[in-house]
């Protein structure tokens, strides 16, 4: 019985490899209820309730002006802990591995239409981004804390706090972090759909849930 469900088992994910086209699109993740604050933002008090397709909770500058940004400053993501964090330190080394994957994510996500630099300047925006919750699948957590800033003057633009998990994807037999990688990958691009709808941009690509 025991080989049976093994045979069964690698069927279903040679069968999803096949299907799906590569590792990366077994692992789903979608948008959880409940927003997980942990005191990275400081004020919270600015933050509404996102709308569908938004964060779980936004803020957006009404004075923001997205079209004068063409530089990113994108600092090193964060694992911040609060005295409840679920992070933990026996962790320690796979948390760095992720925030690093998080921070390269974001980068290659802005690459294609802003210049990557490393200090601050006019027509620079500052990206500071905190993980705040990572979980191991199959139904794996994570959870963000997010600001973007006027790299100069260092003006609120934007701040989100967003948290998703796993769909018990197949993905977590190759991977125990997919759910959490999957989900970087998917702010990434919900980042550079958010910056692309902000500056008034045609042909904006909002990425699949």
């Amino acid at each position: 019985m025991l080989r049976y469900t093994r045979k069964l088992t690698a069927s279903l994910l040679v069968s999803c490899l096949i299907l799906l086209g590569g590792i990366s699109g077994c692992a789903k993740t979608q948008q959880m209820q409940e927003p997980l604050k942990t005191g990275f933002l400081g004020d919270y008090s600015m933050l509404r309730p996102g709308q569908e397709g938004e964060a779980l909770l936004l803020y957006k500058n009404p004075q923001a002006d997205w079209k004068s940004y063409d530089k990113a400053l994108v600092d090193s993501v964060i694992i911040w802990r609060d005295k409840n964090s679920p992070l933990k330190d026996e962790w320690k080394a796979d948390l760095q591995r992720l925030a690093d994957y998080f921070w390269d994510k974001i980068v290659k996500a802005l690459m294609p239409n802003y210049k990557i630099v490393n200090k601050p300047g006019p027509g620079v925006m500052r990206v500071t981004v905190a993980m705040t919750e990572a979980e191991a699948s199959f139904i794996g957590a994570a959870s963000v804390e997010a600001k973007i800033t006027d790299a100069q003057n260092g003006t609120l633009l934007m701040a989100v706090i967003d948290r998703r998990g796993g769909t018990k994807s197949l993905s977590g037999a190759f991977d125990s972090w997919s759910d959490v990688e999957e989900s970087y990958q998917y702010w990434a691009k919900k980042l550079r759909y958010r910056l692309c709808r902000e500056r008034g941009e045609m042909g904006c690509i909002e990425p699949e849930e």
